[in-house]
């Protein structure tokens, strides 16, 4: 390495395919289905069960406002939240979920109420 410049160094071989193959990710091509059946295949049962999990969260929580019924599905979708993060080993996020499950809930009786 000694006598080559900083800026031929990093242009090197081994640089430049690095690059290109980043660059080919970076700039590619929409999904196909190929690319989709990839996908799928690295998605194991846990983390779609976390997906739909989370979706839920997100569906639920936008719709709170039209039916207390919504503020219940949210702590539902906490719960299973919670149940998720403690299964893939996320232990503080199953446990910031299980008590927004619960915060949900005591809205949901307080919402009832009204």
């Amino acid at each position: 390495m000694a006598g080559i410049s900083p800026a031929r160094a990093f242009y090197s071989d081994e640089t430049r395919t690095a690059r290109a193959d980043r660059s080919a990710l970076e700039g590619a091509a929409p999904p196909t289905t190929r690319s989709i059946a990839r996908i799928r295949q690295h998605m194991d049962r846990l983390t779609l069960f976390g997906l739909l999990a989370v979706t839920a969260m997100l569906v639920t929580y936008a719709f709170e406002q039209r039916s207390p019924w919504f503020i219940l599905g949210f702590a539902g979708a906490c719960a299973l939240g919670s149940l998720y993060g403690f299964l893939q080993g996320a232990w503080p996020f199953g446990l910031v979920e299980a008590i927004w499950s619960l915060v949900a809930l005591r809205r949901w009786r307080h919402a009832r109420r009204r």
